[in-house]
């Protein structure tokens, strides 16, 4: 028998966010749109020995409300702290009440593009210094890049699919797609889906130096990350988390659930090219976003606003402009297209569910956030990057576009409820 996977539409019931602007939604959202930007000199070590000295940090962060108890936080890296309470707030905002819910039918799918890094620096220090018998006996566990999926399920009781996407930048937005997809396959009912990253350590830092690939603009980190902007030389190291609550939308309606917006499409294809370039004119980004278009039924001229990947290095940048011009035309100059990692960093394997959060508001609000610290025209960046200034737009459908180390690409379509 066909399978009826489309009949099923999947929609926004919940958002829950860790970030370097703030720790909830609404306080993220404000000041986002505001402008402000959450860049400064690294305060979790000291940074003077690397190129780079900036980043945007989580600050004043307690999990402690997400968790069992605080023997629990202590056994969990950074980046899995920031998961799981990113999806306690998605689950709060949602209204669920777990108790009335089948949890078989209940899924998550938090990935992450490195993982625990945090304690993988801690427990080789440990080994080198103390020995192998001084390792701690949940450092495997604490690391692997898959255990703030499995926290989130073990902690509330989900037992419906669950993994965890690792694709660098493109982590979260493949999570939530592949979380769009288990729903409409009919799989599960509902999902929290998003990614989780806390890269900002020494080894973390070091390693982006030596590739040349984040900003030295030390002197002045508030305008250190400067997507599209001619004078851009790199991306600013981020971190945090952002999950969302997605539900078959039978379900939402049965409880009377507020439905924040409606996810209608997901493109998933790989550059083939190189291991950090994009390849050469943004084919593979134009691809997936043309995938993402078709699997939602919508013509390029439906599309209100883009969420670019807009990290600020100098090809990235570039290709994506390309990409978005190839795919859309004539329209491509009529749409509104912000980075918003000029506010909070590039957040790696977390960008695409904390900018899925971006897009839902801006669907919700009908608020474009801006493109920070764009000052300075590229000629080879020549669309609406909605500088400097928030904008009050009419938002129908939007693109969420992230684009990973190693050709991964991923892009989610979402539209106004109706």
């Amino acid at each position: 028998m066909a399978s009826n996977w489309t009949d099923r539409r999947v929609v926004i019931t919940g958002m829950g966010v860790v970030s370097p602007l703030g720790t909830d939604v609404e306080t993220f959202w404000r000041r986002l749109v505001a402008g402000e930007c959450g860049v400064d000199r690294i305060k979790a070590f000291d940074p003077s020995q690397f190129d780079t000295q900036i980043a945007a940090e989580v600050r004043d962060f307690d999990p402690t409300p997400a968790f069992p108890s605080p023997k629990d936080v202590r056994r969990t890296d950074r980046y899995s702290q920031f998961g799981v309470h990113a999806a306690w707030q998605a689950l709060k905002d949602s209204g669920l009440d777990l108790d009335k819910v089948d949890r078989d039918e209940f899924g998550v799918l938090i990935g992450s593009g490195i993982g625990g890094l945090e304690t993988t620096t801690a427990q080789h220090a440990t080994l080198l210094q103390r020995g192998p018998g001084r390792l701690s006996p949940f450092m495997i566990p604490m690391l692997i890049s898959n255990m703030a999926s499995g926290l989130v399920s073990m902690y509330h009781g989900l037992r419906g699919p669950n993994f965890a996407t690792c694709s660098a930048c493109a982590t979260a937005n493949h999570a939530l797609g592949e979380a769009w997809r288990t729903i409409k396959m009919g799989d599960a009912k509902v999902m929290l889906a998003g990614g989780a990253e806390a890269t900002i350590v020494p080894i973390g830092i070091g390693g982006f130096c030596a590739m040349r690939a984040m900003s030295t603009r030390n002197h002045d980190p508030k305008h250190a990350s400067r997507p599209f902007d001619k004078e851009r030389d790199g991306f600013v190291m981020g971190e945090g988390a952002g999950v969302l609550v997605l539900e078959e939308l039978e379900h939402a309606r049965r409880r009377g659930a507020r439905i924040y917006a409606e996810i209608v499409g997901y493109g998933n294809t790989a550059d083939a090219y190189h291991l950090t370039a994009p390849s050469p004119g943004g084919e593979g980004a134009s691809r997936c976003m043309r995938m993402a278009l078709r699997n939602a039924g919508l013509n390029p001229q439906d599309v209100t606003y883009i969420n670019a990947h807009g990290t600020a290095t100098p090809t990235g940048d570039i290709a994506e402009t390309q990409a978005i011009k190839t795919v859309f035309g004539d329209h491509a100059r009529k749409l509104a297209v912000s980075s918003t990692k000029g506010a909070t960093g590039h957040m790696l394997g977390a960008a695409g569910a904390v900018e899925m959060i971006v897009c839902t508001k801006a669907i919700q609000t009908d608020t474009v956030p801006p493109t920070i610290n764009y000052e300075v025209p590229d000629p080879d960046c020549d669309l609406d990057y909605v500088p400097n200034v928030a904008r009050q737009i009419k938002v129908q459908a939007v693109i969420n576009n992230s684009f990973g180390f190693g050709g991964h690409n991923a892009s989610v379509v979402a539209r106004k409820f109706v």
